[in-house]
């Protein structure tokens, strides 16, 4: 047997290379072609808009017959490279996003290799996942015995949580019965909370009407007062509280609700106290910024994102349930085809699909635990002070300007402001549009108090002062 040789013509159909020899060459040279590309990011346009032409190449029918990997690869190159959503970017500030890292891309091809499908059974990948859910509990102060699990992201994670929530209030044989005999339940979270908790509130059945938005105040806080009337009231009307969803780092301005008091009202009132933590969970890391998210360590669910201020590759999504058992009876099953046994690949007590309603599962942990094995907290907690730093350099730079108002507190890394001669908020989306249009940055639009504003979210470890600066040129011409 010859590995490195073309096989010979008679063999029978596989779908590994024919020639491992030239194979080998173009996966280096894609390899080294991508590390090029990640090492000169800064040097090119923020986001292009892909032409007709380029479009027309993902328009085509599909493929009979077999081509090579270099033919596809001159696609990637030519075609998919040059158009991506520009996250890897400096200048890249919409939404929040993170910008992935050289060691993360690396481990994601080697899961890729390995092909490990971590639904269950006995391999080493699941190990690999328990240290990864073990470190998550270490970092926000929960338990190292509770449960956690990967996902594709917070938005289901808060899902997720959601359902163990329901069934903390409900007890586990509403899976069976459902909702129609139960007391109607409601939930409570920040008018600024993101929109995946009303979708989370949606899915599990409960109807968002029975999600009370809380108005914020001026940091953008939900306010614990209005919170306890609301529940009162509730109360007195004879349908059942059972959830309050604090927020650690809000969508639109970063703001991290009072979560020690949100745990002491919770605990009060015996209500599932759960974090959307998407990205502000990892203050968690540093010392500097970890007293802002005093609380959550109180929480009985905690949603958050590694593919953020960590830079895990797309998709590393995480729940952190403070008890197992509660988790576990949430979702897990009697399926005969999933047997357990004593020993070989079927041993286990407890495996990932237990735990939430994927079995098809990829090895999210291997990118996740690489990051944090190559780099350590200290490193990731450095690049997420330093983003905050950055983010109030923009902020004083908006200020000393005469032009711009910025326009909520900056509390982290997310920075909001407005053209001061746009009333209605008009000129700023022109002004965004125009940014991304000519590659030269790519902040986003939302809005506050009824009006479009600028967002910049400083999220990507490379963003440096100069880079604001830069910024700042571009954003003075197109204003």
């Amino acid at each position: 047997m010859t590995s490195n040789s073309a096989r010979n013509s008679t063999a029978e159909p596989d779908l590994d290379p024919q020639n491992w020899d030239e194979f080998r060459a173009d996966a280096h040279q894609a390899l080294d072609d991508m590390l090029g590309h990640l090492e000169s990011v800064r040097e090119g346009e923020v986001w292009r808009q892909a032409p007709a032409k380029v479009k027309a190449e993902f328009a085509k029918g599909l493929p009979r017959a077999p081509a090579s990997l270099s033919d596809a690869l001159e696609v990637f190159d030519r075609a998919i490279v040059p158009y991506a959503n520009g996250n890897r970017h400096p200048l890249f500030m919409g939404w929040v996003h993170g910008a992935g890292t050289p060691v993360g891309m690396v481990a994601e091809m080697l899961a890729a290799g390995l092909n490990s499908n971590c639904g269950g059974r006995n391999h080493i990948a699941l190990d690999v996942e328990q240290q990864v859910v073990r470190w998550a509990a270490e970092m926000l102060g929960f338990p190292q015995n509770s449960s956690g699990l990967f996902v594709t992201g917070t938005s289901m994670a808060n899902f997720l949580a959601v359902l163990v929530a329901r069934n903390a209030a409900l007890g586990h044989d509403v899976r069976k019965v459902g909702l129609r005999a139960a007391p109607q339940l409601v939930a409570y979270s920040s008018a600024q909370a993101h929109g995946c908790i009303i979708q989370a509130i949606e899915m599990a059945g409960i109807g968002s009407d029975n999600l009370r938005l809380i108005p914020v105040d001026a940091d953008g806080r939900l306010r614990t007062d209005l919170l306890k009337e609301a529940v009162a009231k509730d109360r007195a009307a004879g349908i059942k509280p059972f959830l309050i969803a604090g927020t650690a780092g809000t969508v639109n301005t970063g703001a991290i609700d009072d979560l020690g008091a949100l745990a002491d009202f919770a605990s009060a009132e015996a209500l599932w106290f759960h974090v959307d933590g998407a990205f502000g969970a990892l203050c968690a890391l540093s010392p500097k910024l970890k007293p802002l998210i005093v609380g959550l360590e109180r929480a009985d669910s905690v949603a958050f994102d590694f593919h953020k201020w960590a830079h895990v590759p797309y998709d590393a999504g995480f729940l952190l349930v403070r008890d197992p058992e509660m988790h576990r009876r949430t979702f897990a099953g009697e399926n005969a085809y999933l047997t357990r046994a004593p020993s070989g690949l079927a041993a286990g007590e407890v495996w990932p699909c237990d735990l939430g309603p994927d079995l098809s599962r990829g090895f999210r942990a291997l990118k996740t635990w690489f990051t944090f094995r190559v780099f350590g907290t200290d490193r990731i907690a450095a690049c997420i002070e330093h983003t905050c730093d950055v983010a109030k350099y923009l902020e004083g730079k908006l200020k000393q300007s005469k032009a711009y108002e910025v326009c909520a507190p900056v509390a982290l890394n997310i920075v909001c402001f407005s053209l001061k001669s746009s009333a209605d908020g008009e000129a700023n989306k022109r002004i965004v549009m125009d940014l991304h249009e000519s590659g030269a940055a790519a902040p986003s639009i939302t809005i506050l108090n009824g009006k479009p504003v600028i967002r910049c979210a400083i999220v990507n470890h490379r963003t440096t002062m100069g880079d604001i600066d830069t910024f700042m040129e571009a954003l003075n011409k197109a204003a």
